[in-house]
């Protein structure tokens, strides 16, 4: 992934790759420009798809206590050997 691509939020990413697929669905770009816009709409998703898997880390660290307060705890590795299924 570009640094450029990298530095993108979520929604701006999200925005431009909309936009190149759009383009490839229209069938109205040369092949060399449809192949680069393909390549970097795939680096786009795999970002979106980073952001996305972060966000869901952090909001899986949201907690509610017993007494109403929000909080926030360090996740356990869901994916260590022996770790429940959800």
């Amino acid at each position: 992934m570009t640094d450029a691509i990298a530095r993108l939020s979520f929604e701006d990413a999200l925005t431009e790759l909309e936009k190149i697929v759009r383009g490839l669905e229209s069938g109205q770009m040369k092949l060399e420009d449809a192949i680069s816009a393909y390549e970097r709409g795939a680096a786009l998703r795999r970002h979106c798809e980073s952001k996305l898997a972060e966000a869901e880390m952090r909001v899986r660290a949201i907690v509610v206590r017993e007494d109403g307060s929000v909080a926030t705890e360090p996740l356990a590795d869901d994916t260590a050997p022996g770790a429940d299924a959800p």
